[in-house]
């Protein structure tokens, strides 16, 4: 009857268009007692709109308070459903008056200061990790560039990403800390106190930050206030994702705190001692014999079927001849031939011994394709940005509207800024160029021939041994000889052209031909004008217009090809063309520069760069860009795969915890007796706990180990030995591969805490076994 009220409620609310009015009031009714209030201050507000829609049956008020009737009626019968225990009918037992059982008479249903801690511990860690980030990346603002350049830059400005790594690990130790606080204070999880903080006080945040990015007002009020948290988030390309994927990191922190506080304190006093219950695990699953250790390491490096199939091989033919021994043995010393036949029965691997096999090697596996996939996705990323950032600059100086007529004097006051490496202007416009073969749109890019190195790697990028410096001098640039106005001259005896590559230079013999101006095109472009060094091309612009005899036509000029390019890049290769700066100013009637291209010392601190520059020029009209928000879709997109592809290769080594979680609970069912001698001895249930959780935990990090070993081994091979790949698909050689540091022990991280978070429920229920329960069959 409920599920039918609620029903009727929704289907009024859409019939009456109510949604945007009602929305809030009945998501905050998923919340406590307080949300009835709530949802009667919601269901006022549809009269207005339900009296617009008196044709639509479902829109009537009548209609909608029969839902909310129906949806209480519904939640009344199951609260009358709910019933106490009956009363004992018997007398009181022969026990009545004896104290109660120790654990019983310690026990609360629910502990308010635990409750604080990790409501409150979560809130703060939110709080903490979105103001040490602001913190952290904006800085203190300076005019005085020459203390901000001897304070190393700006105070506490800091790359985003390193700012919200440090924030992220102060946040994640005061979740921590909270968890082991509130675990510490009630001796055991206390999940509803878990499960009521997160929700109440630790999902607010994460929601607020999700509505900012969907609500214009909320963006208008908080926008600036949060700006650099939402543009680290925003570098993922998802806002959302990275808000929840932060939350999630944060919650298992506390999840963290919590389980070690209870370990630590379960027994009623700080027990942080590991010797005795490390002792005890080592030598109960020996994870770390030489034997398994290395059949999974080959498994991981060679792959499955041949390892298998050595190790069955040597196993079967061991087997065979300890049989015939035996056998031999028999025929005249029968019992010693017995006692042979039992040791070797106990050399054979339990079951749980398998498995333990099986949960390392699905641990290292796991590992090992995160850190290979990682490192290749890595790879092609760092090829990619750096074609990117050797084409383009790391950040760029602009107005916002027109152009740089005074850039000399901004490039001036731009060199004092720390962290400037180099500075070029540029003039940009989208041009068409023509051939006698083919046309193209291209954007033309006028350039400072001396400047420009210091900035991208064009000059570097000239195929055929060419310079830059030939746009100086273009009466130095060989003709081909097939130009209309060319001279049919030829050139003096010995002066042959030497043989050269088509796509640079056609071999022939150098004829006199008009000056025009240089210009270098791409490869590819090259190719698909079907032109050469030396070959005329002509450019028109569209934008702007000069009177003929038949009345206003396209600019046009001829230019004649000095230089080819190539950057490894098709889009850059096909659509961009350089031309002198001079040429550029005449070609459009620019005066200046269109602005200014940056190259910094660190390409992750652009961005704060960026705002130094701009504050140096005093703000408005001035505006710079960095390459992250340049490139901003590609790199989000980037990330965002990576990202996705590590979560998905996550999946191998969840499987492999559902493994341990087998394991140890084998292992639990095996050692009940041995767990009650331990607790009868007086180990307390913390003990109980550590012991299985170091086995799970040894279990993580040798796989966690040899997962890293062969996953480091894989990419050394990748890299030495190489992927080849078509250079005229890829334009790459071979698969590059980039191992990153942080990455890479991320991984092992995520195996570990994996591996610890599946060994916290067999753990908990081996502290369960009451002695007398495990030595009753005994």
């Amino acid at each position: 009857m409920a599920l039918v009220g609620l029903i009727l409620v929704g289907l009024s609310i859409s019939a009456s268009e109510a949604w945007a009015e009602v929305a809030s009031a009945l998501g905050l009714s998923l919340f406590g007692w307080g949300g009835v209030a709530q949802l009667v201050d919601g269901v006022m507000l549809l009269p207005a709109q339900a009296a617009a829609k008196q044709s639509l049956p479902l829109g009537s008020p009548g209609f909608l308070w029969a839902g909310v009737l129906a949806w209480l009626v519904g939640w009344g019968l199951i609260a009358s459903g709910i019933r106490r225990a009956p009363e004992p009918t018997e007398g009181a037992s022969p026990a009545a008056g004896a104290p109660l059982y120790p654990r019983l008479a310690r026990y609360r249903d629910f502990y308010w200061s635990t409750l604080a801690a990790y409501g409150g511990g979560i809130l703060l860690a939110e709080l903490v990790l979105v103001l040490l980030q602001t913190v952290l990346s904006s800085g203190v603002p300076s005019t005085d560039l020459s203390s901000a350049r001897d304070a190393g830059g700006g105070g506490l400005s800091l790359p985003p990403t390193g700012a919200f790594a440090i924030a992220l690990v102060v946040a994640g130790m005061v979740a921590f800390i909270s968890g082991f606080i509130g675990a510490s204070r009630a001796q055991r999880l206390a999940l509803p106190e878990a499960t009521i903080g997160v929700l109440y006080l630790g999902l607010p945040v994460p929601i607020l930050l999700t509505l900012m990015e969907r609500i214009p007002s909320l963006q208008l009020a908080l926008g600036y206030r949060l700006r650099e948290v939402t543009y680290v988030a925003g570098l993922l390309g998802r806002p959302e994702l990275a808000y929840w994927l932060t939350f999630t990191g944060l919650v298992l922190a506390l999840v963290l705190g919590i389980n070690t506080g209870f370990i630590a304190a379960g027994s009623g006093r700080v027990d942080l001692k590991l010797g005795f219950e490390l002792f005890v695990a080592r030598r109960h699953v020996a994870v770390f014999r030489p034997s398994l250790l290395l059949g999974t390491l080959a498994v991981l490096m060679f792959g499955i079927i041949p390892p298998l199939l050595v190790y069955f091989i040597i196993r079967a033919a061991e087997a065979a001849v300890e049989k015939t021994r035996i056998r031999s043995l028999g025929l005249s010393d029968p019992l010693a031939a017995s006692e042979a036949l039992h040791k070797l029965k106990l050399r054979e691997q339990s079951p749980t011994m398998m498995m333990t096999a099986l949960s390392v090697g699905g641990v290292g596996v796991g590992v090992m394709a995160l850190i290979i996939v990682l490192s290749v996705m890595s790879g092609f990323e760092a090829d990619l940005q750096q074609k990117i950032l050797g084409t383009n600059a790391h950040a760029v100086v602009s107005r916002y509207a027109g152009d740089l007529p005074e850039y000399p004097k901004v490039m001036e006051t731009i060199r004092k800024v720390p962290g400037i490496a180099g500075q070029t202007p540029f003039i940009i416009n989208q041009v068409m160029i023509a051939s006698e073969g083919n046309v193209d749109g291209v954007i033309i890019k006028g350039i400072d021939p001396k400047t420009v190195g210091d900035v991208t790697d064009l000059p570097r990028n000239i195929l055929g041994g060419g310079s830059l410096d030939i746009l100086y001098t273009p009466e130095k640039i060989l003709s081909r000889g097939g130009d209309e106005e060319e001279s049919e001259t030829p050139a003096g005896e010995g002066d042959e052209a030497p043989a050269e590559d088509d796509i640079i230079r056609r071999s022939g013999t150098p004829k006199k031909a008009p000056v025009l101006p240089g210009i270098v095109i791409g490869r590819e472009l090259a190719a698909s004008l079907r032109v050469v060094v030396g070959d005329r091309v002509n450019v028109v612009s569209p934008l702007g217009t000069e009177l003929s005899p038949s009345g206003p036509v396209p600019k046009n000029r001829a230019y004649r090809v000095a230089a080819i390019f190539y950057s490894g890049m098709y889009e850059y290769d096909s659509k961009f063309v350089y031309i002198l700066l001079k040429e550029a100013q005449d070609f459009f009637g620019v005066q200046g520069a269109s602005g200014i291209e940056l190259k910094v010392l660190d390409i992750d601190d652009a961005r704060r760069i960026a705002g130094q520059v701009v504050k140096a020029l005093g703000g408005y009209p001035y505006r710079a860009r960095d390459w992250g928000e340049m490139n901003k879709n590609l790199f989000s997109a980037l990330r965002l795969e990576k990202l996705v592809m590590g979560i998905i290769l996550s999946i191998i080594i969840i499987v492999a915890a559902g493994l341990i979680v087998a394991t140890v609970i084998m292992l639990v069912l095996e050692k009940r007796k041995e767990i009650s001698v331990l607790k009868a001895l007086g180990v307390p249930d913390g003990g109980i706990v550590k012991i299985f959780l170091a086995e799970g935990l040894q279990i993580g990090v040798a796989g966690g180990l040899l997962g890293l070993f062969s996953g480091l081994s894989w990419c050394l091979f990748i890299e030495k030995v190489g992927i080849k790949l078509d250079p005229e698909v890829y334009y790459i050689p071979a698969l590059p591969v980039r191992v990153e540091p942080l990455q890479t022990a991320l991984a092992v991280v995520i195996a570990v805490l994996v591996t610890y978070l599946a060994s916290i429920y067999p753990a908990l229920k081996a502290s369960s076994v009451e002695p007398v329960e495990g030595l009753k069959a005994e």
